[in-house]
């Protein structure tokens, strides 16, 4: 895991909006949904729909509505964070 997976999976042990995350951070749009996409695709955060929901339509990273989305780590991605 890099330094910006790091960073990014340090925003969601909460549920957190996009709005949120990209406001914490301070990153640009491109940035965030490479890092928020890579991190998805390892299964260490979850797309969220609303607090409870999870987003299935998840085909490739341009036709995911970022902005409309939440987003929270996995067991496995707080696991890996950590050093477990």
């Amino acid at each position: 895991m890099n330094e910006q997976e790091i960073d990014l999976l340090d925003e969601l042990y909460f549920v957190q909006s996009y709005d949120e995350v990209k406001s914490a951070l301070g990153w640009q749009d491109s940035n965030l949904q490479k890092y928020l996409f890579s991190l998805y695709k390892k299964e260490y955060i979850k797309l969220l729909i609303n607090h409870d929901e999870e987003y299935a339509g998840v085909k490739n990273i341009k036709q995911i509505p970022w902005n409309s989305l939440y987003f929270l780590a996995t067991k496995k991605g707080l696991m890996e964070h950590n050093g477990f």
